[in-house]
């Protein structure tokens, strides 16, 4: 059980990297649609490939990161990691913050901004998360002496 909280601890993390990466491609590719005199019709995204960048950045924020956080949350019931259950609903509580600050960001831009700070947090939460369920260090036997007592 340790593994599979360090499995989906270390895969919250790359799914925030995916968050990451999904949104600079998509900020990339409408920075050159606009440089090319592309316009924005706000009834339609935006016809470059980049916009794919938004599906993969809204479906993965709302759906597949609050379930692996949710999964992270139950095995941290099960699963002897010092402060494991406390880490897993830091980082649920984390990654409900970020949903809420996505959502808002679209009407509150200076919550966008939080939004990306609150994803550091996230990431650094998972990953010290994923650190601490490493295997317990096994202690060495002490050696026997051979000299009889008594």
């Amino acid at each position: 059980m340790r593994t599979v909280y360090r499995v989906l601890a270390f895969a919250i993390c790359g799914l925030v990297m995916l968050q990451a990466a999904s949104h600079a491609w998509v900020s990339a590719g409408l920075a050159a649609f606009l440089f090319e005199g592309g316009t924005f019709d706000p009834n339609s995204p935006p016809d470059i490939p980049e916009a794919m960048g938004f599906m993969i950045h809204g479906m993965n924020g709302m759906y597949v990161i609050p379930v692996v956080a949710l999964a992270l949350l139950v095995v941290s019931f099960f699963v002897r990691v010092p402060r494991g259950v406390m880490w897993a609903v830091i980082i649920v509580a984390l990654v409900a913050l970020q949903v809420t600050l996505g959502l808002l960001g679209h009407t509150m831009t200076a919550l966008a901004f939080l939004h990306g700070v609150n994803a550091l947090a996230l990431f650094g939460s998972a990953l010290y998360a994923g650190l601490r369920a490493k295997a317990p260090a096994v202690a060495e036997a002490a050696p026997r002496s051979s000299v009889a007592v008594g």
